[in-house]
This record gives structure tokens, C-alpha cells and sequence, in this order.
């Protein structure tokens, strides 16, 4: 669940939903791969300021929503979690780097949207569950901790 993060001038709750294509859309996400990214995000989330409320895939790309702060922008994140991501999945399943043909994880471009605290969290999840053929629900954290 996402909550109020209060800093000593600002109290925010910002709240992003992503979506990020494999190279080429080529079907690369199975159960391995599925668990090298859900074990990267975490490990992100603990080092950096960006929360995982919901990670999810579709065979050919994935679904994040993400929870940060404002000095980390859009593209910031987008480019922490491609980054990271990638390295550690060509890194731990050496056959994805095979199917890429030896190229790039994730393509050049990417979705994102806001998502407002009052109302359209659930909608957006109830989205993206709804939005592929065969979502796979990888992580989901509703619970309140200290961020």
C-alpha cells in the first residue's frame, strides 16, 4: 500500500505506473527470469529511494508500480531499474542474452503515468491485470513499513 513519505519540508506520495518492453517484444519472460527481476527490484528498493508496490509480467513486457520521491524524476527510475534490471538478468540467465541475440534487454522506449493515492491505485492494478494474455502477478507489497 502506498503511503504518505514525510521528509523535514515536504510530505509526498508519488506514485508511477511503467511499463517496459523486451527488445524486439520478443517473449523472453519465463518463471527463472521472472524471479531474477522480482529479486533485482527488491534489491533496488533496498539501495535507492524507489518502493515496488507491484511488479508484474506479460511474456514480452513488464508491469511496475513504483512509489518514490520527488528528487528522483521519471526517467531517473526508468533508467535505475532498465539499467540494473538488464545487467543482472543477461548476467544471471545467460540464455536471454542468446534469444536478444546478444543485443539489448529492453527496448529505447518506455510507458509511464502517474497514478493519484485517492482512488486510481486500485484501478491502475486492476489494469494491468487485466491488460496482457497471461499477467503474472511477481510481487505485490500493500503492507505499511518505513520507507
Amino acid at each position: 500500500m502506498s503511503e504518505y513519505l514525510h521528509k523535514s519540508h515536504n510530505v509526498t506520495v508519488l506514485l508511477y505506473h511503467l511499463v517496459f518492453p523486451a527488445k524486439y517484444w520478443r517473449v523472453v519472460f519465463d518463471e527463472q527470469v521472472d524471479e531474477v527481476l522480482k529479486a533485482v527490484c527488491l534489491e533496488i528498493a533496498e539501495r535507492y529511494q524507489v518502493k515496488f508496490l507491484e511488479i508484474g509480467t506479460d511474456k514480452d513486457h513488464v508491469h511496475f508500480l513504483v512509489q518514490s520521491l520527488p528528487m528522483y524524476s521519471v526517467t531517473k527510475i526508468v533508467r535505475l531499474v532498465k539499467s540494473l534490471t538488464a545487467r543482472e538478468i543477461f548476467r544471471r540467465c545467460p540464455q536471454v542474452k542468446k534469444q536478444l541475440w546478444g543485443g539489448e534487454f529492453w527496448t529505447d522506449g518506455y510507458f509511464a503515468s502517474t497514478v493519484g493515492k485517492h482512488g486510481n491505485e486500485a484501478m491502475i492494478g486492476k489494469y494491468v491485470k487485466e491488460q496482457g494474455n497471461e499477467y503474472h502477478k511477481l510481487h505485490s507489497d500493500h503492507q505499511l513499513g518505513l520507507f
